[in-house]
């Protein structure tokens, strides 16, 4: 059998859809799986064994040259000639409905009830119920293993396999700037939305209170900014250079600890199976899955998954002393 999962988008939501892939392979290990993603976003697929071919696109191009359209569905085209038997639309938006439908006519994904754009559901041949304010993790296993017949445990989840992968370039990259006397701790000060960042005063604090090797990631450069206000205002923290995700995800798989906001590289330290600290403020931590070793912090704001509060900026009053008792016990 050979399907195509369509999952463009965001890193965090493409983490969490990649950990069902070696549950489809351990009931069915001859399966063909490939993966339709955003270009931008390949890097973080790239090494999973359980993935033949990840196929790209670049739809975000969209928004700034209209023209580019036609190429777009066009690269599409040439994908569906694989001769897939089942698509499945693992994102829920409209556009990720339509570039299903163009890779096969047969498409799976969420009902009408449990997607957030209802349209998208009318170009599905079958349909998944799944309740839309549901765990993240468990709607992104679900209606990539329903539709093949399959079920997953929670107890399944918490036992899985690291499936994030890494080249030996990414391996140096983290001997560059681990030590070996000190817990390794890679901090996520940034995301998508002011209202999900912990105050850099506040990261300046937790770091102050750690005995370790603190590491700041960054992926803009307001970001770039504000990690080197926090390193030099400690003394105790390296601002890392840019890395490509090889080199992302060596350093979290390596990290003794990982703190951050709701956003794609802390999700990413589940991914790895490495310890990780995750803040919320206006969402929800039903995005998560809490183990013994991967904790969440939450504000104490209600959140409602349904209409996210974009100025909700109540992750500042998580306390420093809180996130540092935490992170104590996990390193």
């Amino acid at each position: 059998m050979k399907i195509a999962i369509v999952k463009l988008s965001a890193l965090g939501d493409i983490v969490h859809a990649m950990v069902a892939l070696q549950f489809v392979k351990q009931v069915h290990p001859k399966i063909t799986i490939d993966w339709l993603v955003e270009q931008g976003f390949a890097g973080v697929l790239q090494g999973n064994p359980d993935i033949n071919q990840i196929l790209t696109v670049n739809l975000k191009a969209l928004k700034n040259n209209k023209t580019q359209v036609f190429k777009e569905i066009q690269k599409v085209r040439q994908y569906a000639k694989n001769n897939y038997d089942l698509v499945i639309d693992a994102q829920g938006l409209t556009k990720s409905a339509v570039v299903s439908k163009l890779l096969s006519s047969n498409v799976a994904g969420f009902d009408q009830q449990s997607i957030r754009e209802k349209l998208a559901s009318w170009f599905y041949s079958k349909t998944i119920a799944y309740p839309y304010d549901a765990n993240t993790i468990d709607r992104n296993i679900a209606v990539i293993v329903q539709p093949l017949g399959l079920e997953v445990s929670e107890q399944q989840i918490i036992d899985k396999d690291p499936f994030l992968f890494y080249t030996e370039e990414g391996q140096d990259t983290y001997e560059d700037f681990f030590v070996k006397d000190k817990a390794n701790i890679i901090f996520v000060i940034g995301s998508t939305w002011p209202s999900r960042n912990y105050p850099k005063e506040k990261y300046l604090t937790v770091i102050q209170g750690l005995d370790a090797n603190s590491l700041i990631i960054w992926g803009n450069q307001q970001e770039k900014q504000d990690a080197e206000w926090i390193a030099e205002k400690t003394g105790k923290a390296t601002v890392l250079p840019k890395l490509n995700f090889n080199q992302l995800k060596a350093l979290l798989a390596k990290s003794d600890l990982v703190i951050g906001n709701d956003t794609g590289p802390t999700h990413m330290a589940w991914g790895v199976n490495s310890a990780s600290i995750t803040l919320f403020g206006p969402t929800p931590v039903s995005r998560v899955y809490q183990t013994a070793i991967n904790k969440v912090l939450k504000s104490p704001s209600k959140v409602n998954p349904f209409k996210l509060n974009k100025n909700d900026f109540s992750i500042k009053e998580i306390k420093e002393s809180d996130v540092i008792k935490m992170a104590q016990l996990l390193f």
